[in-house]
């Protein structure tokens, strides 16, 4: 096989995990299973807002045990040849852990809440070495390229599950299933058979990224690499404050997505037009993706993360006048404007700012210190809609993290980042090829 074959096959297979595990996120995260949680709270004596406050506060508490593995792991990667095994393991934890979701009773919000967080850790975990494997496999002109595509196919793939999934619960004769409460479980079940049948071409058709020689001691080597690279972060200066940037805007993105159907359950907009509203978000998400990838070319990364996040401004304080479905629908679609490509453009900028050779250490920070920071937002949004008793003013709070990344990305210097990781780089290199033979006359 030619290594032009080798190298679109795995461009393919990288791109269509996005495809596999946006099931998750379409259905689980966003769409039916909030919905589903809330409905098993309130029928457990849990009140409206607080049914909605014990929603954000699951997913805060679901993201700490990652965020504290996650720096570790990545390390440890990065000393081994064995990152498709990490990603394996914690793929399997996120599947089995959605596997259990169908069978849940009509009153066990404590137990859904437990199963959502196993999964949801599995999720993110597979995730920090599925994006450190982008600058290791994509050629650096391709970063963004290859970035939105993978978000532009993950809409495609979570948005056609949806509509399936949408269909089940609105029309279940059509496929026997006796009633909506059963599609609603078994549209869990699909995702679980989506995620898994979808993820093996990932197995297939990428090879292990080659690291240097095995160490003695791994899991000492991984701690002194993880203690070096906290050592020398000044070195990192512009990556450290685009990692905050991101961290803290991300969270308001990822607070929207989590805490959106929720929020529109508890105003009453029905529940077949919430779900309608994110199948629109997926299917203008994708060409919207992909056009911010051919922007970022003339424009830079940068600047479209800033379009990006001025639209999430506008849309947090939109969100306190929502009243109708019809203004759920206009919101969606201006989500599905900037959504996939701000989150696809900072993956990339991301990725071209760091050494290769420390790539899912690197992306394990990337990964894990967003997952520190998203606790904050559906923290933040569960104590405001609990101590006010409704989620209005929760949701424009959610601007203030707009704000702060915008102004924080400000002092980011990408070329600076880039040359420093390129030097490094190099170095590296050097320091495995070993010492210069020495010349005899």
């Amino acid at each position: 096989m030619s290594p032009d074959l080798q190298y679109r096959r795995a461009i393919r297979a990288w791109v269509l995990y996005d495809w596999a595990n946006s099931a998750f996120v379409t259905t689980i995260m966003a769409a039916m299973y909030p919905i589903f949680f809330r409905s098993l709270a309130v029928a457990g004596g849990k009140s409206e807002a607080d049914a909605t406050a014990l929603w954000g506060y699951t997913n805060a508490a679901s993201l700490v045990l990652i965020a504290l593995c996650g720096p570790f792991l990545g390390t440890l990667a990065d000393c081994v040849p064995a990152k498709k095994k990490y990603f394996g393991a914690f793929l399997a934890v996120g599947i089995g852990a959605t596997c259990f979701m169908p069978f849940l009773g009509p009153k066990d919000y404590a137990q859904a809440a437990i199963w959502f967080s196993i999964a949801n850790i599995g999720w993110f975990g597979a995730n920090i070495f599925y994006e450190a494997m982008l600058p290791l496999i994509a050629k650096p002109d391709d970063l963004d390229r290859v970035s939105t595509r993978a978000y532009a196919i993950g809409y495609l793939g979570g948005g056609i599950l949806l509509v399936l999934n949408l269909l089940m619960t609105q029309k279940p004769e059509w496929f026997g299933i006796p009633d909506t409460p059963t599609a609603v479980r078994l549209s869990f079940a699909t995702v679980a058979i989506w995620w898994a049948l979808f993820s093996i071409p990932f197995f297939k058709n990428i090879p292990e990224p080659p690291c240097g020689p095995r160490p003695a001691n791994v899991l000492r080597e991984s701690i002194n690499q993880l203690k070096s690279t906290a050592r020398n972060i000044g070195r990192f200066r512009n990556v450290t404050i685009f990692l905050i940037a991101f961290w803290i805007y991300n969270d308001g993105i990822s607070t929207v997505i989590k805490m959106a159907s929720v929020y529109a359950d508890e105003i009453k907009i029905p529940q077949s037009s919430i779900i309608t509203a994110f199948v629109l978000t997926q299917f203008v998400g994708i060409p919207c993706a992909i056009a911010f990838g051919y922007l970022a070319k003339p424009f830079g990364a940068k600047k479209m993360i800033y379009a990006g996040l001025l639209v999430y401004l506008g849309l947090a304080i939109g969100g306190y006048f929502l009243k109708t479905a019809t203004h759920f629908y206009i919101l969606a679609i201006v989500v599905a404007l900037v959504q996939g490509g701000t989150q696809a453009l900072s993956r990339s900028l991301f990725a071209s700012m760091i050494p290769r050779s420390r790539a899912t250490e690197f992306f394990s920070f990337f990964s894990t210190g967003s997952k520190v920071a998203g606790i904050i937002g559906p923290a933040l949004f569960a104590a405001i809609a609990s101590a006010v008793g409704s989620s209005r003013p929760a949701i424009v709070s959610i601007g203030l993290f707009f704000v702060v990344g915008m102004w924080l990305l400000q002092y980011v210097n990408v070329d600076q980042a880039r040359a420093v990781a390129a030097e490094i780089d190099a170095k590296e290199a050097r320091a495995a090829e070993g010492p210069a033979p020495v010349e005899t006359s």
